[in-house]
Parts: structure tokens; C-alpha cells; sequence
């Protein structure tokens, strides 16, 4: 029996964790796309992308039967804080992995994680919650990465990095290996990380500097 699963993100990204959703049903049959759920007020009640809108994220705090969920949102501060919102016992936060991704052995999962097409994972890694791990990114041997970060198209991590909660990593950066990037960080596209980095700071350029410190987000 197929499984219902929503998507919350009524947006670009939405439309493309449909797109993954119906990749991995090519594959094998799995989920039956119910609809999206999201709070902007203009598109209650109408249709996105072929498919209803649910209703706010609110809502699904009033689903009576099971269903999965998948945060479709490129921030990781959103991502939580949406997920904190989601009380509702009744909700599932499935691991979507696109048939087309590599992983190998020793590979640990968390709960809500989304691996798109092109992705390879050597061995030995460690997903937090929440992670999004973007189409053609590689990540090496023995590297952990946080919950609620995101790591977006074109990302190269190299072995024995550690990425701390909350980090967004932009388009075709690269990490070196045996580097440490504290929680909340901000990479930039394209940077160069070659030295571990405190958190709560945005970092540009090759080799990669700080040009911001701000506060927690929590």
C-alpha cells in the first residue's frame, strides 16, 4: 500500500522534492503525493504545481491519520523552527534518497533527511536530522553533519570535516578535509574553506574569510 506524504514548501524547492517523489515511485512504487501544505495567505485553497494546497502548516497539527511529512525549505532556521511547530503525533518525517544517489558503508540517516540526484556519500557518514543534501554534492569519508543544515547544488566536503547544527553551505563551495565549521554558519557560493570556522558567522571568497558575526538564532 502506497503511503501518503505532503509536502510543506509550496515553493521552487517544493516543486522539485515532487520532482524527487516521483523519481523514487519510478523506481519503486512508495508515496502518493497528497498535496502541499503552507502558511502564505494567497495560496490557501488553490492549487500549486498540479496539486492542492492543504492548508498552513498549523493544520497538520489536526491530521487524524498517519502521515509523512517532508520540509521542503532551503534554511535551516526555518526548517526548525518549522519543525518544532509539528506536534502531531500523527506526523512522519521520512529520509527521501533519490534512487540515483551513492552511498556506502557505515552511512548513518536522521530523520527527514533529503538526498537528491548526483549525491554520493563515501563512508562513514553521519546525517543529522533535517539535513538537505542538494543535487551533484560529494561528501568524504567520516564527516558529520549537523541537523537542519543544508548544503546546496555543486558542494565538494572532503573526509573528516565536521559541520555543526544549522549550517547553510552555498553552491559549488568546497570544504577541505579535517575542517570544523561551527553551528549556524553561512558559507558562501563558490568559497574555499581550507580552516575550521567559529559559529554564527558568514564566510566568502578563496580561501574563505569571515565578513560577518552575528547572533544565535535560538
Amino acid at each position: 500500500m502506497l503511503r501518503n506524504i505532503a509536502i510543506v514548501g509550496a515553493g521552487g524547492f517544493g516543486r522539485e522534492i515532487a520532482l524527487l517523489i516521483s523519481q523514487i515511485n519510478a523506481h519503486k512504487e512508495v508515496w502518493k503525493l497528497v498535496g502541499f501544505y503552507d502558511d502564505h495567505p494567497d495560496l490557501q485553497g488553490k492549487n500549486y504545481a498540479g496539486l492542492p494546497v492543504l492548508g498552513t502548516t498549523d493544520a497538520l497539527n489536526r491530521v487524524e491519520k498517519q502521515l509523512s511529512v517532508v520540509i521542503a525549505v532551503g534554511s535551516p532556521q526555518v526548517k526548525r523552527k518549522i519543525f518544532q511547530k509539528l506536534l502531531n503525533p500523527n506526523l512522519r518525517f521520512p529520509t527521501l534518497i533519490h534512487p540515483g544517489a551513492i552511498f556506502g558503508g557505515g552511512t548513518e540517516f536522521g530523520i527527514g533527511n533529503i538526498i537528491c540526484a548526483g549525491t554520493i556519500l563515501t563512508v562513514n557518514n553521519v546525517l543529522g536530522d533535517f539535513v538537505t543534501i542538494n543535487l551533484g554534492c560529494t561528501v568524504g569519508h567520516d564527516t558529520r553533519i549537523g541537523a537542519f543544515s543544508s548544503v546546496m547544488p555543486g558542494v565538494c566536503i572532503s573526509g573528516e570535516v565536521l559541520i555543526e547544527e544549522g549550517v547553510y553551505i552555498g553552491t559549488g563551495a568546497n570544504i577541505i578535509n579535517q575542517v570544523e565549521i561551527g553551528e549556524e554558519s553561512i558559507i558562501g557560493a563558490g568559497a574555499l574553506v581550507n580552516k575550521s570556522s567559529p559559529g554564527f558567522c558568514t564566510l566568502v571568497g578563496v580561501p574563505a574569510r569571515i565578513i560577518r558575526i552575528f547572533k544565535p538564532t535560538y
